[in-house]
């Protein structure tokens, strides 16, 4: 009996840190992203946008690393729309490409995206959008602020969040 009641217990107590895993890795309602549209799904092109991603995070993390709240951010973006500007156009022109591209802070739509097993729902979001070209292609983004994004920028490693009694259900069960 006493392994039952322990077996049933080990396993609610699975399912709850679950939901809280996966409550944790929402996006917090005052976020802003970062987006970056590929010209098109060419290798050559989302090449391009790899590396105008990689420029504008490495730019990002400079500008916005100590930041406190979402009004500085947003102030900080804004007044440093043209020297974000100016680095995509050089990152173009270090690559021999003359697209056209656009840059723009405010409302942008978001498809779905489903990344590690959550699903980030699709809308309108607040965001720095860089359209490279046609804008057909696949799209990267990230969160700028809080920095989600900026945080595997400066480590160029992937964050991962554990909790340290679900990694014993996992190892035992």
């Amino acid at each position: 009996m006493k392994k039952i009641l322990v077996g049933c217990l080990l396993i609610t107590l699975f399912i709850m840190l679950k939901e809280i895993s996966f409550s944790n890795n929402i996006i917090p309602d005052e976020a802003i992203r970062l987006r970056v549209l590929a010209n098109s799904n060419s290798e050559y092109d989302q090449k391009i946008k790899s590396k105008v991603s990689d420029e504008l995070q490495g730019n990002m993390y400079s500008l916005l690393e100590n930041t406190n709240n979402i009004y500085e951010a947003r102030n900080i973006i804004k007044s440093n729309i043209d020297n974000l500007d100016l680095a995509i156009g050089n990152v173009l022109a270090k690559e021999k490409n003359d697209i056209a591209y656009e840059i723009d802070f405010g409302e942008h739509y978001f498809p779905n995206k489903v990344y590690k097993g959550i699903t980030y729902n699709e809308g309108y979001y607040e965001s720095l959008l860089v359209k490279l070209g046609e804008g057909k292609g696949d799209n990267w983004w990230c969160v700028l602020f809080p920095p989600l994004c900026l945080l595997e920028a400066e480590e160029s490693t992937e964050v991962e969040y554990k909790f340290f009694v679900q990694e014993l259900i996992d190892k035992y069960f």
